[in-house]
């Protein structure tokens, strides 16, 4: 489904980015990615909801705290962190997606892509094109992590008033892959922006710089309707991914609870 969310976005058009053909070419720089991303999210997240919160008591007062802020600049915080392990696997597997040239394999694509040394990445002289679009996909994490995070937290608070008693792993999923679904529409021009960029060129090979020039020339040539490209994929594989990944972590962290210290 993401592989598809990509082509769509391509600037060399579905059909030509691979259409149907190959959709799990990708998949092995997904997977190296998914698990340290995911650490670093949620480490970084939970170490931070009580130090923010405990900022707000200290400065704002206990009633004054809002705990859909403390959510909101947690899960910031943690969208920076993973970042730094996302955008590398995200640029090396939007190479792969849309079969660009030379990106035959996992470790092909990767040295593709540390050779691009021409300045238009963070650190480019070291790390070639794997942080090209880093500032973009925090663009985009941030708000994404302002709507999921608030709207999971709270629909769980809400659920479990309902009910009486706190929210099960699989209510919380459930929760998870609703608001994950919410952010991912909302969030989707950026997602496109982020995609371009990494890809590094439009159809004709003439390069992208920066966020800015991405959106003029989607605006002067495609027209505004290419912003929402791949937005029906890319809700449906975050709201199927959130219902998992939310499940998985409420799980394991239920488990870890409830040892004996």
């Amino acid at each position: 489904i993401d592989t598809l969310k990509t082509r769509l976005q391509s600037p060399q058009g579905f059909v030509a980015a691979g259409g149907f053909r190959g959709v799990y070419r990708g998949i092995m720089a997904a997977a190296a990615g998914s698990s340290p991303g995911a650490a670093l999210f949620f480490g970084t997240y939970e170490t931070m909801k009580p130090v923010i919160a405990n900022l707000q008591s200290t400065y704002r007062g206990e009633e004054a705290s809002s705990p859909a802020l403390t959510h909101m600049i947690s899960a910031s915080i943690g969208e920076a962190a993973a970042c730094l392990v996302r955008v590398p696997t995200e640029v090396v597997k939007s190479k792969m997606q849309t079969n660009a040239a030379g990106a035959s394999s996992l470790s092909a694509t990767f040295k593709l892509v540390v050779s691009e040394k021409d300045g238009r990445a963070f650190g480019s002289q070291v790390f070639g094109g794997l942080y090209r679009g880093y500032g973009i996909t925090l663009m985009r994490e941030v708000p994404f992590a302002f709507i999921q995070f608030p709207l999971y937290e709270r629909l769980k608070v809400e659920w479990a008033k309902i009910q009486g008693f706190e929210t099960s792993p699989l209510q919380a999923a459930t929760c998870g892959s609703f608001s994950g679904g919410i952010a991912a529409a909302f969030t989707t021009p950026l997602d496109v922006v982020k995609t371009r960029l990494m890809l590094g060129s439009d159809k004709y090979g003439v390069k992208y710089h920066g966020a800015n020039d991405v959106i003029g020339r989607i605006l002067k040539e495609e027209g505004t309707p290419v912003l929402l490209s791949g937005i029906q994929p890319r809700v449906m594989w975050i709201s199927i991914g959130g219902f998992v990944f939310f499940g998985a972590y409420e799980s394991y962290r239920s488990l870890l609870m409830n040892l004996p210290r």
